[in-house]
């Protein structure tokens, strides 16, 4: 009862803000008190009973295996969302495709294999069509994940490929050094402070995060050659040195299938599928209403906002340690 209390209160305090503010008004709606997943119809063809579904899952923003809070974000874990969407479209009878809509610069490692096997295995579980479909970026860490998919069409505007590993280390040692500041890790081993940010870089630090790079950099071109099996592996290697294609260069490559838009990627879901009329729907949480296909873009931050609360230590630290990434650094990404 006292949450329920502190909701009705805080509800109230926001209506009556908006409604001082200029144009504003009251809108009072229902909302469910769960967080599970809720499914909105996007669009329907026309007719009575249509049954079958085409699911639409976004991959959009950093991808990584935490979740989403910090200075300028705050939200949930993309890979655990991710997964919780799966599940439910696996234990739907009626979703009958998938299309994988990617707007991503990729993001870590572990949280890009994570996803790309967790669609790999929906798709053989389930025997359903699924397309990926790149609009913006699909690079890196999120063209891994679109690997997974049956076919890749990508936007003619798109940007994809960036096929490659990257850890970045940094020093902060000639700066304390000149702050006065020492820092000295007691370790059990000499290795155990590896690329430290506050010590000088290691020559030796350096050559084992080199064979660690090169080892899911060999990864990451394993699943390009299972998926683009008609490349030689050779032609991969070529392309996967880090750069990046428009969606042109990339169908030319043969790294993506044909240039196209949503509603081409939706028509190609039913004709794989067998489906003459569905309807399409889309998961989120209660509160995130979804009007149609394109309304899912994640928010900007409001200009000049900044919660300096959400700064932490751990955050701190985490900005200057080494993470391996599938992720193209030359796209900002908000």
């Amino acid at each position: 009862m006292k949450a329920k209390r502190l909701l009705i209160v805080a509800t109230a305090v926001l209506l009556a803000a908006a409604g001082c503010s200029p144009g504003g008004g009251w809108v009072i709606k229902p909302a469910p008190t769960s967080d599970e997943l809720k499914e909105t119809t996007i669009a329907t063809d026309e007719g009575l009973f249509v049954g079958d579904k085409v699911l639409v899952l976004d991959v959009d923003g950093l991808l990584f295996n935490e979740r989403n809070t910090g200075l300028f974000s705050s939200g949930e874990n993309p890979v655990s969302l991710f997964v919780e969407k799966l599940d439910r479209a696996e234990a739907d009878a009626a979703v009958k495709a998938v299309v994988v809509r990617i707007n991503s610069p990729g993001g870590g490692v572990t949280a890009s294999d994570i996803m790309y096997r967790r669609l790999a295995e929906f798709r053989a579980a389930r025997g359903v069509p699924v397309i990926a479909i790149i609009e913006d970026v699909g690079a890196s860490g999120a063209y891994y994940i679109a690997c997974a998919a049956d076919q890749i069409i990508a936007h003619p505007t798109s940007v994809t490929g960036s096929i490659g590993t990257i850890v970045q280390t940094v020093s902060l040692s000639g700066t304390m050094k000149l702050l006065r500041i020492d820092a000295r890790a007691v370790t059990s081993g000499p290795k155990k402070d590896m690329a430290s940010p506050f010590k000088p870089l290691d020559k030796e630090d350096l050559a084992i995060l080199q064979g660690m790079v090169d080892e899911y950099y060999r990864r990451f071109v394993d699943v390009v050659a299972a998926a683009r099996s008609e490349l030689p592996r050779e032609q991969i290697e070529t392309l996967a040195d880090g750069r990046v294609y428009t969606g042109r260069q990339a169908l030319d490559n043969g790294l993506v299938d044909e240039l196209g838009y949503m509603d081409d990627a939706v028509r190609l879901a039913k004709e794989l599928a067998g489906a003459k009329r569905v309807r399409i729907v889309m998961y989120h949480r209660p509160l995130g209403y979804r009007a149609n296909v394109y309304s899912a873009a994640p928010a900007a931050p409001v200009a000049g906002q900044v919660n300096l609360v959400n700064i932490s230590a751990a955050e701190v630290l985490s900005a200057v340690q080494p993470r391996f990434l599938y992720l193209w650094t030359g796209h900002s990404y908000r």
